[in-house]
């Protein structure tokens, strides 16, 4: 709107932007705001409001000082109820409001002023009191001030009634004012009465030969000689016309080095480039004392990069740091839930979800962890999940194992004394090669439960069904065989039958080998489009990553379970049939028991295969396969061996014929 007005300073944004750090380093995030009633402050306060809730700082109040500031009651109550432990000043009024009415209320809580409050220097004891251990931001002092060119000192009398330096006479000199309203309120704030002032004044003693006030204006003085000393050099003095635009020119570009506060010059937002200072103040032996510097921002950011330690009680009122927060910070773990308050930073603190973590502090949010990680107890940070599987350290591996390799000695011996009486009737009956592939078939299969114990994978999962699937297709068509033979040979014994030329090894050979090889193509074709592979489960279990084969091509797995169950139920029909079959050991009827078995065992086994997960859906799988191999075992060639062990009188040829 003004291109022709050029800051001597940096606009508040600068300072707003340095403040909302320092709220931020310490934490605070519920403050309150003082403006003063000057025209400037409110405006100030409204922008600086707007700008802390940007960055998640909330006002409790806004609060317009007046001059006589103790006798606004509604004001002092605010105050007094405040919650703020922290208030920002606004504007650029003087510090009358600090009465020792409103001291008792402004000594609880932590003061942070602007640059424009110089006049903090000039503070009586009991105004100190109240703003003791607060913050001060100010800009560098700018240059010495020359005040030689007035040996004579200033006339009062001609001074008295410009409103700029009457405030100087009645802080600096006691001197009485023309404003009777600002008398008594200089009474009423200091021990020491105005007095009448007349003559000449000496001012070197204020500014002595260097002030710690910043001389904005000494420094504009000079900024619009060197853009005149330049229009000289340019011989554009003369010119007359235009000559505001011409300068206007001139003091955009000026560049210059000041020895005591660097280079002048104007930036883009024709404000003059200026680090801003943070300090801290404390009140010692009736006198105020300037602390250590807090901070040094520098242009062009305002961003503090570093804070002195401010752990030492003397900087604080209370001997601790100032905590000012609408609600105590959530911690790592929990999150902010917003209720029914206007504030954003008025909050409870709950627990994360479960599979969720917060690993800071007033977090708005939880992050839920990586499929393969799980909240810790504190909920603040993700931990890997325990892994699960079907591990040789378990108790029920440990009994499997046990269990299958006790089972595949017994076979083994079973097989052994099959062998050793391989020329006996009993072991003749119901052809000895199909008892011995059966006896090999069922021992596979006892060590195929080895390949579902342990960690799973790849190899192991492709193994695992199809292995298992194509061993014990092997054994079931062996019992097929059987019962197919038993049938054939009752309707042989009669006189002309067609079905002697069935008789003989060629028959139960060819049986197996084509129902095998169907299990097997079943399985090429299901290890060839879609084989099983080691699958990682992280949804099943929370907490859990459950390592377990996954079948790939479902329709391939319960392909070579429905082709076995098929073979089974064959099996088992045509044994039930043969079993009444006069024959004095008809193995027909121990076939019946055995596929009895058998399907009990895995039809059983379905719903408790769908309804578990991880490991023990696995450990499902091995009870089934042992079970069912062990009950063919039993079944099958129990009787056999008790009669060969412990009845050798049965086992003749007149017994059995």
């Amino acid at each position: 709107m003004y291109p022709t007005l050029f800051r001597m300073t940096p606009g508040d944004r600068a300072h707003y932007t340095a403040l909302i750090k320092l709220l931020q380093h310490f934490g605070w995030n519920w403050v309150g705001i003082l403006a003063a009633c000057d025209g400037s402050g409110d405006e100030e306060a409204q922008e600086l409001s707007k700008m802390m809730s940007q960055h998640g700082i909330c006002t409790e109040y806004i609060i317009q000082i007046q001059e006589v500031f103790n006798d606004d009651i509604q004001r002092r109550r605010i105050l007094d109820k405040s919650t703020a432990k922290v208030v920002i000043v606004c504007g650029t009024s003087t510090m009358f409001f600090f009465t020792s009415d409103t001291s008792s209320i402004l000594n609880r809580v932590t003061l942070i002023f602007p640059p424009s409050w110089n006049k903090l220097y000039n503070m009586n004891n009991d105004n100190a009191i109240a703003i003791n251990c607060s913050f001060y931001f100010l800009w560098p002092q700018q240059t010495y001030i020359n005040v030689n060119i007035y040996p004579d000192g200033f006339n009062v009398s001609d001074c008295l009634y410009d409103p700029i330096m009457e405030d100087l006479w009645i802080n600096a000199f006691h001197c009485l004012s023309p404003n009777k309203k600002k008398n008594d309120i200089f009474s009423s704030a200091s021990s020491l009465l105005p007095e009448f002032c007349a003559g000449l004044i000496d001012v070197s003693s204020i500014f002595s030969a260097y002030t710690p006030i910043p001389s904005f204006a000494y420094t504009a003085v000079y900024v619009l000689a060197y853009a005149l000393q330049d229009m000289y050099y340019m011989k554009k003095l003369s010119e007359h016309n235009g000559f505001q635009h011409r300068l206007h020119k001139y003091v955009r570009h000026v560049y210059y080095r000041n020895p005591y506060s660097g280079y002048i010059y104007f930036n883009e937002r024709r404000e003059v480039p200026s680090d801003l200072i943070l300090q801290n103040w404390y009140f010692v032996n009736s006198s105020f004392s300037w602390t250590r510097t807090i901070s040094v921002i520098e242009h062009p950011d305002y961003i503090p990069e570093t804070y002195i330690n401010m752990s030492d009680p003397i900087y604080w009122k209370k001997g601790k740091v100032t905590v000012s927060r609408c609600s105590d910070p959530c911690i790592p773990g929990t999150r902010k839930k917003f209720g029914s308050s206007i504030h954003k930073c008025c909050y409870e603190c709950v627990s994360c979800p479960e599979g969720e973590i917060s690993n800071i502090s007033d977090s708005k949010n939880c992050m839920k962890c990586p499929d393969e990680e799980w909240p810790n107890e504190k909920k603040d940070r993700c931990v890997p999940k325990l892994v699960e599987f079907l591990s040789y350290t378990d108790t029920i591996v440990v009994v499997f194992s046990a269990v299958s390799i006790l089972c595949c000695l017994l076979t083994d011996l079973i097989l052994r004394i099959f062998i050793h009486y391989q020329d006996t009737p009993i072991v003749k009956a119901n052809n000895r090669n199909l008892s011995y592939l059966l006896l090999v078939s069922i021992m596979l299969s006892f060590l195929c439960v080895f390949l579902f114990l342990g960690h799973p994978v790849d190899v192991t999962c492709m193994l695992r069904v199809t292995s298992f699937g194509v061993i014990f297709s092997v054994a079931v068509s062996s019992l097929l065989a059987k019962s197919i033979m038993v049938c054939i040979a009752f309707k042989a014994t009669k006189p002309g039958s067609p079905w002697r030329k069935w008789m003989g090894a060629k028959l139960p050979t060819f049986i197996i080998c084509v129902l095998s090889l169907v299990q097997v193509l079943i399985c090429v074709t299901w290890l060839s489009i879609s084989p099983p592979f080691q699958d990682r489960d992280t949804h099943s279990y929370q907490g859990k990553v459950i390592i377990q084969c996954n079948e790939g091509s479902v329709i391939g797995f319960y392909s070579v379970l429905g082709y076995m169950g098929l073979l089974a139920a064959v099996s088992f029909i045509i044994a039930f049939l043969a079993r009444t079959l006069p024959d004095s050991f008809n193995e027909a009827k121990y076939i019946t028991f055995s596929m009895l078995v058998f399907c009990s065992v895995w039809i059983a086994m379905i719903p408790a295969y769908l309804s578990t997960r991880g490991k023990y859906m696995v450990a499902v799988e091995v009870f089934a396969l042992i079970a069912s191999n062990s009950g063919l075992l039993v079944c099958i060639f129990f009787p056999k061996c008790y009669i060969i062990l412990f009845r050798p009188d049965l086992n003749t040829k007149t017994f059995i014929h």
